[in-house]
């Protein structure tokens, strides 16, 4: 079973860089830890104009510290844990279950010769990463 899954997530991986997917994990709290932050500087310099100032520059900083943090769907899919593999596992499982197969080899290559399959896959792909990891995918450069 192991196995199967080890090729399953090789499938993924493999699809995700066809298709140069990358994904960034949205780190809403150390942006708003900074703009806390700011708000809080702004208001021990300058009293309630200083809060909104400073809350507003703060706010500028977390933004820019937490956007174009994107790393390559392939590297995330092989860090995954054994039960966060297993779910994609599943997922990618219940697509591919009307596929007559006799081996996970012969699945993997029916599933490169056909593109409303990996489409499919793709699409399961994306679903897992912005559900189950809460992270923003894009494709290509």
């Amino acid at each position: 079973m192991d196995n199967q899954i080890d090729d399953i997530m090789d499938l993924c991986c493999e699809l995700s860089k066809i298709k140069e997917m990358k994904a960034a994990v949205k780190n809403s709290g150390k942006g708003a830890v900074v703009a806390g932050g700011g708000a809080f500087v702004g208001g021990l310099l300058a009293g309630p104009v200083g809060i909104a100032a400073g809350g507003a520059v703060g706010g500028l900083l977390g933004m820019w510290m937490t956007s174009g943090q994107f790393k390559p769907v392939p590297e995330i899919i092989m860090k995954l844990s054994p039960q966060q593999q297993q779910k994609l596992y599943s997922d990618i499982m219940a697509i591919l279950k009307t596929l007559n197969c006799t081996d996970v080899a012969q699945l993997v290559a029916l599933v490169k010769g056909n593109a409303d399959i990996q489409q499919q896959v793709i699409g399961a792909i994306q679903g897992y990463i912005t559900k189950e990891l809460r992270a923003e995918v894009q494709y290509g450069d």
